[in-house]
């Protein structure tokens, strides 16, 4: 008997859609997710569909349970403040390993990234949710990027993956009552006092935009 197994590429553009979907909330925090349904969703088979499902548990988009199947992860205030306090810890040494060790080169990534996300208003109706978080994620990354922290840098992608779902939440929520957003002008700041070397100006504005996020994203839970 031959079993059926699905492409690699087959089930990473599967997984990529229901991440989507969860991110935009077609899919909503605590939604059971059937095979069956999502089969005729997707319209693929069921192997890419388990699979995705898996890989998508792995990065903390889905919880199973024994026996009863799965659902798209719960948010909770609580699990927004623990994401945060995680990501203040670790940015804070990546950040300090990227000031001392930068070169030329990570200072104009940063110059990049930044004018890449100041094009863009996320609460714009106009706007793609997906092509704003990757360029707010490319801006943060950018500035954090050091070659001789590899391993702290999966951790904080972790992190902030998960922290993505929330921040998605927000922004469409803010689209909805037409509630414009604004930086504060923190990432210009946030931008020039690392260019600057200036370490604890940039640990201090990086603490406040992290606080202020956690803030503006309860309001919208």
């Amino acid at each position: 008997m031959r079993t059926h197994v699905s492409s690699p590429t087959l089930t990473n553009q599967v997984m990529e859609v229901i991440r989507q979907d969860i991110l935009l909330g077609k899919l909503t925090p605590g939604q059971k997710l059937v095979v069956a349904d999502l089969k005729e969703r997707y319209n693929v088979g069921a192997s890419p569909i388990r699979e995705a499902l898996v890989q998508l548990s792995w990065k903390k988009y889905i919880k199973f349970a024994p026996q009863k199947g799965c659902w798209v992860a719960p948010v909770s205030i609580e699990e927004l403040q623990d994401l945060f306090s995680a990501n203040k810890v670790i940015s804070r040494e990546l950040l300090t390993r990227a000031i001392t060790h930068g070169d030329e080169a990570w200072e104009l990534n940063i110059l990049t990234a930044y004018h890449k996300l100041s094009r863009i208003d996320p609460t714009s109706d106009k706007t793609d949710l997906s092509e704003w978080e990757q360029r707010h994620c490319d801006f943060h990354t950018a500035i954090l990027t050091s070659e001789h922290s590899p391993v702290m840098l999966d951790i904080y992608h972790d992190i902030y993956d998960q922290i993505k779902r929330y921040r998605h939440i927000w922004v469409s929520k803010m689209r909805q009552v037409e509630d414009r957003y604004t930086d504060e002008g923190e990432h210009e700041a946030l931008m020039k006092a690392v260019l600057a070397r200036d370490l604890e100006q940039a640990q201090k504005i990086m603490h406040t935009h992290f606080e202020r996020a956690v803030e503006d994203i309860k309001n919208y839970l």
